[in-house]
Formats: structure tokens, C-alpha cells, sequence
């Protein structure tokens, strides 16, 4: 029973983490002039609008399964970038809404993590449901935040920190930048993936944690 509502709270923690994420990057969009993702509905917190059968299903099973810390993407909201007034600055500006979504609300759990502290130093005393929420649910959701933070501001196409580089790459060096990555994306899940099964070697999640564990711990009234 115990590892069933552990299963939903990780659910309950990753579908907003990506949501949010993905709607910030439309918003972002939205305000630099580029009305695509409002007018394909991709605005919406209704989750269903954002979910790859991949990334936001099947990923997250198998990390889930392997024991690795849980993260995953939703499908990507479309945006034009010739709206932008500067290509390569607007994009830059739309890739780091997703991370800084996931960050505030990080930051968010946080203060209520805070602010619950005086009531949670006496967890006996406290009902059942209290327990989960303070002890699992929202370090679980302060880190799964920071796993989609740090992982997105990869510096690796089509994650959100390759739109970084592109501001410091010439404009000829560009489109041949774009093109790699439609290739760049699969080739890293695969690694992320099949190197830490096949050698037992794990630097992804040692990155992660070395990122996201640590500025968790720093954040919360308890170690995580």
C-alpha cells in the first residue's frame, strides 16, 4: 500500500512539473509576439495537451524501475521564432522559461516546507496524511522540479540550455546547429539511459544529484 501512494505522489509531483514548464515556454513565446502556441491550445493546464506517450509516460517508468531519479518532457510547445524581433535572444528567453518555471516552484514547496516547520517537529503527534504530504510529497516535488531544471539546462539540442549556446554562435553556424537537433535528442536518452543498465556507471544521475540533490538539501528544512 505503502509503495502505491509513493507512485501517485511521484505522479502527482511530475505532471505539473512538466505542465507548468511547458506552458511557461508558450507564454514566453506568447509575450515576445508569437501567438502559435496560444492558438493550438497549448496554453492549457489541462495536462492531457502535453503529454508524449514517451517522455511523459514510458521515460519515467523505466528511470522509475531502474531506481534513477525520476524526470522526463512533455511534448514540446510549438512556437515560430521569426515572430521574435531577435531570433537567437527570443529563443534563448523562451528555453530558459521552462527551467525558471520549475525552479519557482521549487522554490514554492520550499516556503511551504518552511513554513510547516514549527507543526512538523512533532510528526507523532500528527495524522497520517500530514506525514506524507510533509515528509514525502514535497521534498518529492522539490526534486523532481530541480531533475527537469538541470536536465532541460543541459547545454545539449533540443533541450532548453542549447538555446543558450545559440546566442553565442555565428549566424552561418546556425542553421547547421538547428538541423542536429532532430538527432541529438535520441542518441542522449539513449545514453542516459542504456549506459547507466549496460556498465553500471551512472553519471547522469551523479549530475543530477550533485545538482539538484545538493540545492534541494540547501532549500528545505531537512535533508532529502
Amino acid at each position: 500500500m505503502d509503495e502505491l501512494i509513493y507512485i501517485i505522489i511521484q505522479v502527482l509531483c511530475f505532471v505539473p512539473a512538466i505542465v507548468f514548464h511547458e506552458v511557461s515556454h508558450g507564454f514566453a513565446a506568447m509575450k515576445l509576439g508569437d501567438p502559435t502556441a496560444k492558438s493550438r491550445g497549448r496554453l492549457s493546464l489541462n495536462p492531457l495537451k502535453h503529454i508524449d506517450p514517451f517522455g511523459t509516460v514510458l521515460m519515467p517508468l523505466m528511470l522509475m524501475a531502474m531506481n534513477m531519479p525520476i524526470f522526463g518532457y512533455a511534448k514540446p510547445v510549438p512556437y515560430n521564432p521569426r515572430y521574435f524581433r531577435d531570433i537567437r535572444k527570443g529563443e534563448a528567453i523562451v528555453g530558459v522559461a521552462g527551467p525558471a518555471a520549475n525552479l519557482a516552484m521549487a522554490l514554492l514547496a520550499s516556503a511551504v516546507a518552511w513554513l510547516l516547520w514549527p507543526a512538523a517537529q512533532n510528526l507523532v503527534n500528527t495524522s497520517e496524511v500530514f506525514v506524507w504530504f510533509y515528509l514525502v510529497f514535497i521534498p518529492m516535488f522539490v526534486l523532481i522540479n530541480l531533475y527537469l531544471m538541470f536536465f532541460n539546462l543541459i547545454p545539449i539540442p533540443p533541450l532548453d540550455g542549447a538555446s543558450i549556446i545559440a546566442l553565442f554562435l555565428p549566424a552561418k553556424a546556425l542553421p547547421t546547429y538547428y538541423r542536429i537537433q532532430q538527432y541529438a535528442m535520441p542518441v542522449f536518452m539513449v545514453v542516459v539511459i542504456l549506459l547507466p543498465y549496460l556498465t553500471n556507471i551512472n553519471l547522469f544521475g551523479m549530475y543530477l544529484n550533485a545538482t539538484a540533490g545538493n540545492l534541494a538539501n540547501l532549500l528545505l528544512p531537512f535533508n532529502v
